[in-house]
């Protein structure tokens, strides 16, 4: 019985919408594969690493016009507690004073006393809730615009390593199709899509949870 010849190497494509985007050949004993980039998706690739690492030096740095966008978020927070105490314990300070001024015609007494050191004490109280508020929301703002941040990056490294994996799995399908032990010559595989290649929409932000103690 005679031996079996080995097949002959076979190219390989991968075309989309006629298209040809990924292919494999042969030249002397060099295999060479190559991917076509479309023109939308080197834009989008190119943005993303450029973003990325525009972005990434100074992803824990804050800008004095960022850092006053958080200072005034802070006043706000602030001015709205200190709202909420004046307008619970003014109106109940001016009830007592013109109880005890009907009653007694004077505020020098033992019970006038005694009922403004509960509300002193009490408004002491929230003044105190108010400050540790304030400084958890301090927490807050800084962790929400840092975490913003890590959003943005995680989806500018998502957008590349979706564009690579796009790359190489086409490249693998051009790999398949050119394999030696292929029955068809220049074997090829269409697509017909009105999609655009990798999509994009569909990929997750991840979020890397860190807790920062900054202050401003």
């Amino acid at each position: 019985m005679g031996k079996s010849s080995k097949p002959a190497y076979t190219n390989g494509v991968v075309s989309v919408n006629g298209n040809t985007i990924a292919s494999q050949y042969k030249d002397g004993n060099t295999v060479y594969s190559n991917y076509n980039m479309s023109d939308a998706e080197k834009k989008i690739y190119d943005y993303a690493q450029s973003s990325f690492l525009e972005n990434l030096p100074k992803i824990n740095v804050f800008s004095e016009d960022t850092k006053k966008d958080m200072q005034n978020q802070l006043n706000a927070y602030t001015q709205k507690g200190l709202e909420t105490i004046n307008n619970l314990y003014t109106p109940m300070l001016d009830d007592m004073k013109n109880d005890i001024a009907s009653r007694f015609g004077n505020f020098d007494n033992s019970i006038f006393m005694n009922d403004l050191k509960e509300i002193e004490s009490s408004r002491a109280d929230s003044m105190n809730s108010l400050t540790q508020d304030i400084l958890a929301k301090q927490d807050d703002i800084i962790n929400e615009e840092l975490n913003r941040r890590y959003n943005y990056l995680d989806l500018l490294n998502n957008v590349q390593n979706q564009t690579v994996g796009n790359v190489l799995g086409y490249l693998q399908q051009a790999a398949n199709n050119s394999s030696s032990g292929n029955a068809y010559n220049n074997s090829q595989s269409s697509y017909n899509s009105g999609n655009s290649l990798g999509d994009y929409a569909r990929l997750a932000a991840s979020i890397a949870s860190t807790i920062f103690t900054k202050r401003f």
